[in-house]
């Protein structure tokens, strides 16, 4: 691990300099334009072993669970006590056959969740998963976190006018009805959240009738965004990451926490970004002004996430940047 990392620190450095060349030999906005070419396969830098992140862990190994598989597919069988769970979380007023009926529906509209699950040896898929604080702001690891093969975003999360610090690139953009927002890149997954059945059926108006205005909250009635790249998160893994991981902390787990495990699970190696509150201890957006200074991080325990991301990062399993 610590020899690939320095492999693969030496090349993030080699490509930084080359991007600096550019800065001061093309004309004003060029470097940055090179900077957003997508990384080709043929380009990345495979793993040193088997997998980049070590798996030699006990404590790591016993809560990791690669059984579940974190996206939904037709085939997954969702337990009854699984779902009598995951149905408590929004109060989802349907029982289990009224979902699998839309789920079924679902993928008459979607293809099957069954991709970035191709582990092997011979990859090495680097990711980076950008969460919303405000310590973002003046980090500038915008270049580096492009620099990943793989970069999810969560909600409401602008790029434009914080590139600089947040980057540009985005592969997973993970969010819930109440929180969606239109894709403009063509090769944007949509990586959906599901906390009750009604947001399955938001998924297919989203991209149909647009019939679904209001669930608790009033919604997008449209999205735009690559119907072929929607994925949606299995609610069997959104209760392991609760139960296991977080051991029970809090209503259920933030959208940014979701999007770290499931990057544990399809990834190679993970680096974190924007977890955490501000310098000044504030929870806040890096893209809105804080009214309320006193807003924590309602549901979600924002303390115990922290935590783990840390453990995690002391165990060497992520790379995590603290921010600002």
């Amino acid at each position: 691990m610590v020899a690939f990392m320095r492999r693969r620190t030496a090349a993030a450095l080699l490509s930084i300099t080359g991007l600096l060349v550019l800065a001061l030999s093309n004309p004003a906005g060029e470097w940055w334009t090179a900077l957003q070419q997508p990384y080709q396969s043929e380009d990345l830098i495979k793993c040193a072993y088997d997998k980049c992140i070590p798996e030699g862990d006990d404590w790591f190994m016993a809560h990791l669970n690669q059984t579940i598989h974190p996206f939904l597919t037709p085939q997954s069988n969702l337990s009854a006590k699984d779902f009598l769970w995951w149905k408590k979380l929004q109060r989802d007023p349907n029982d289990l056959a009224a979902f699998k009926r839309v789920v079924d529906k679902v993928f008459q509209l979607f293809p099957e969740g069954k991709g970035f699950m191709d582990s092997g040896s011979q990859r090495c898929r680097s990711c980076s998963v950008v969460g919303n604080s405000g310590n973002l702001l003046a980090s500038h690891n915008g270049a580096l976190i492009d620099f990943s093969d793989c970069v999810f975003r969560m909600n409401g999360a602008p790029t434009k006018g914080y590139e600089e610090h947040v980057g540009k690139k985005t592969t997973f953009h993970i969010m819930y009805p109440e929180s969606a927002v239109d894709l403009t890149d063509n090769r944007t997954h949509l990586m959906l959240v599901p906390f009750k059945t009604r947001d399955l059926q938001w998924l297919i108006s989203a991209f149909t009738t647009g019939s679904i205005k209001f669930t608790y909250l009033p919604v997008k009635a449209k999205i735009n965004a690559n119907k072929d790249l929607v994925r949606i998160l299995n609610p069997q893994f959104i209760k392991y990451v609760y139960e296991v991981w977080l051991r029970n902390s809090g209503g259920y787990p933030s959208t940014g926490f979701l999007g770290l495990m499931l990057a544990i699970h399809i990834c190679d190696e993970v680096n974190v970004f924007g977890f955490g509150a501000d310098q000044n201890g504030n929870w806040r957006h890096y893209w809105e002004e804080l009214k309320d200074k006193t807003l924590r991080t309602g549901l979600h325990s924002g303390t115990e996430e922290y935590r783990l991301i840390q453990k995690l990062a002391a165990k060497g399993k992520i790379n995590f940047f603290p921010g600002h």
